[in-house]
């Protein structure tokens, strides 16, 4: 036990691409500051920001059919849409900032052009796909989109997808070649490099056991070096908790009263990935279908291209699963133990009103191979087992509260709780999650930091020229925000995929 105890102005507990993102703008606009990270795992990117926990998609709902709701006369509401694609075009322009400063070099080692693809069956569903197509594609954020339910021209588009597959079935889909693959893992890490030459200090191997209000209105953080089992105490005057599903034990040993009432449930996530070349050379896109009735919205199944760690992949999924664990590497506790007198009700209502979603999970976790393949082979008819291998993904904890709809609602964004004095805030919940960092770090800013706000205005501009403004207004600033973020991110390359991504590490 070591009583020492270190001073900082900016405490970022996990290692992910939240806490990467938030270090990376605060050394742009208070370069003075010193920042702390604290991570209990060996190095960045180990959790849910890893390229293997998640499937990558840039999400700017170019095709993800559950960001486009039908509403009850026929018309198809975009508004979550417009706001993800919004969001997703901030994070483009901070990269782009980064890029073009040398601050992180190869923008193709996180981020490479990938069509974006939207693919439904059955009149019902090609009936909706079309009226989504026909709302969104005179969005000025949506321009170059294009529909068919011609068989010929969606064997161009997709010939894995359309090799030996039935033609008595309405079939079509929507295609996008904005759309792009992210390898978050990567790009978190550059980020941390970054910052490391920044002077940013970077425990790894360290865990945050307790966290605690200091008389000065500041933090004061018990932390424990899990290799040698020395405690240390690190006080700051700010504090952020992204440490993913483990943000919620954090939260609630911070004891703020905006933390009270807030549960969680963990989900798992497995997909089939396939590494056999004569397979993945006939797929090259991001292809989104409908999730099943029942499913929560991250069980969107899509077929999509990757490549990691320099092998070319195709990855299908995802399937839920369960176990109590908040984290990938959590604890087998962590469900029980986030359950304390302030949820509880809030909890057992959630279990009462979500017996569809359990019964749903249930049954994915009997799923045998076979199961898996046969839902594969909605995609891939000719899909053999021999070729497709199950890959475990990250865990996501999403949130458990009460909100006007009642009590214990499941809720399936992102939020971010913090205190009322902005001195400590944390990120829950997971969707669209990391392609949205950069719009979320954003609003930890101006929630925690309102006197700096102003002061920061002219530096966020320079980063993010959208930054306050509704860009739905300003169709010019959008084509140039388009045309600038891709030259400099390099998504205008006209290299085929799989040459342009052999970058990749």
């Amino acid at each position: 036990m070591s009583n020492r105890q270190t001073r900082t102005d900016v405490i970022l507990i996990g290692a992910g691409i939240m806490s990467a993102t938030l270090g990376a703008l605060l050394k742009e606009l208070a370069p003075d500051w010193d920042i702390t990270v604290i991570e209990r795992r060996s190095g960045a990117a180990e959790e849910s920001s890893n390229e293997w926990n998640n499937a990558g998609t840039g999400h700017s709902s170019l095709c993800e059919l559950n960001y486009t709701v039908e509403k009850s006369d026929g018309s198809v509401d975009i508004s979550k849409a417009v706001k993800v694609n919004e969001e997703f075009q901030v994070s483009r322009q901070f990269w782009s900032y980064l890029v073009e400063r040398k601050l992180i070099r190869n923008p193709r080692d996180f981020v490479v052009p990938v069509p974006h693809m939207s693919f439904v069956q059955g009149e019902k569903d090609v009936s909706f796909l079309k009226r989504r197509f026909d709302a969104l594609s005179v969005n000025p954020l949506f321009q170059g989109m294009e529909y068919t339910d011609d068989p010929a021209k969606l064997a161009e588009w997709i010939p894995l997808m359309m090799k030996d597959r039935a033609k008595n079935e309405p079939i079509a889909a929507t295609r996008s070649e904005a759309g792009t693959d992210v390898n978050f893992g990567a790009l978190t890490r550059l980020l941390f490099d970054h910052l490391k030459s920044k002077n940013v200090d970077i425990k790894f191997r360290h865990d945050v056991k307790d966290i605690k209000r200091t008389s000065d209105g500041g933090w004061e953080l018990k932390v424990r070096n899990v290799d040698d089992g020395t405690v240390e105490r690190r006080t700051a005057k700010f504090v952020f908790i992204g440490g993913g599903g483990g943000s919620l034990h954090l939260l609630q040993k911070s004891g703020i009263p905006e933390g009270k009432g807030i549960g969680g449930f963990p989900v798992s996530g497995l997909f089939m990935v396939c590494q056999k070349p004569e397979v993945v050379a006939q797929h090259q896109a991001k292809v989104y279908g409908k999730a099943p009735v029942g499913a929560p919205p991250m069980s969107v199944p899509h077929l999509d291209t990757r490549v990691i760690d320099n092998k070319d992949s195709l990855l299908f999924g995802p399937f839920a699963g369960f176990s109590p664990k908040f984290l990938k590497f959590g604890s087998m506790f962590d469900l029980v133990t986030s359950i304390k007198m302030h949820n509880l009700v809030t909890m057992m209502a959630a279990g009462v009103k979500n017996v569809p979603l359990t019964t749903y999970l249930i049954k994915q976790v009997l799923l045998s191979k076979e199961k898996r393949m046969d839902a594969l082979r909605e995609f891939v008819p000719n899909a053999r087992s021999e070729d497709w291998d199950l890959l475990v993904a990250g865990q996501r904890v999403q949130i458990i509260k009460d909100t006007s709809a009642g009590k214990g609602t499941l809720q399936f964004g992102t939020e971010v709780i913090s205190a009322a004095d902005g001195s400590i805030a944390a990120l829950l919940g997971a969707s669209p999650g990391a392609s949205t960092a950069v719009s979320v770090m954003l609003e930890v800013l101006n929630k925690c930091f309102p006197q700096q706000i102003k002061t920061w205005e002219p530096k966020l501009k320079e980063m993010i020229p959208s930054y306050g403004v509704p860009l739905l207004k300003n169709p010019e600033l959008i084509q140039e925000i388009l045309a600038s973020t891709e030259r400099t991110l390099g998504l205008n390359e006209s290299q085929p995929l799989k040459a342009v991504r052999r970058t990749v590490s």
